[in-house]
């Protein structure tokens, strides 16, 4: 058990995300969420339980890799069920018609080798429109647990729903969304 343990660390500590590198989403651990004004009074909070996609690092590249993330739009959760369903339907998300909400980065952009950040394109009910993530924590390593590398990044933007056509109650319902993307992927 020690040798596996000592040669695993040994593999970590000689690895470094300067060369291209490719991992997937770890769907148990990723959970895009949002927040937006409810009348002014308070912050609605929100997250997506169902997340899947792939991401390249190569920080030595032009455009430093590559970020796909597929949302499953349905997967919404607010912890109100009755909440939860007005959001899957026409007046929101329309989830019937609009079942995934995609990013896909057209450049990631580092400083040195830690992530700071993505820019890329939203597409939201329907509607493609480029974005700006900033990333605020970024971490590559051996998890300990399940004895993979894996990488973690958290990154957020704020976007105009209205500007996707998910415009129902503006401005009463605020129209600027906070979105948040935690992420943790696994080496492939």
């Amino acid at each position: 058990m020690k040798t596996k343990l000592f040669a695993l660390l040994i593999t970590a500590a000689s690895f470094s995300a300067t060369a291209a590198d490719s991992y997937t989403i770890d769907p148990t651990h990723t959970f895009p969420s949002f927040e937006i004004s409810h009348l002014g009074f308070s912050t609605q909070r929100g997250r997506f339980d169902r997340t899947s996609g792939k991401v390249t690092l190569d920080p030595k590249a032009a455009n430093g890799g590559s970020i796909d993330v597929t949302i499953e739009t349905a997967s919404i959760s607010t912890g109100l069920a009755k909440l939860e369903d007005h959001l899957r339907s026409k007046d929101f998300f329309d989830a019937a018609q609009y079942p995934q909400t995609k990013f896909v980065s057209t450049k990631l952009i580092f400083n040195k080798d830690k992530l700071a950040a993505v820019d890329g394109n939203l597409t939201l009910h329907g509607v493609t429109k480029p974005v700006h993530l900033t990333v605020d924590h970024f971490h590559c390593g051996l998890n300990p647990i399940a004895a993979k590398y894996q990488c973690g990044v958290n990154a957020y933007t704020v976007i105009k729903r209205s500007e996707f056509g998910v415009d129902k109650y503006v401005p009463a319902v605020g129209d600027e969304v906070k979105i948040v993307i935690q992420v943790e992927a696994t080496k492939d």
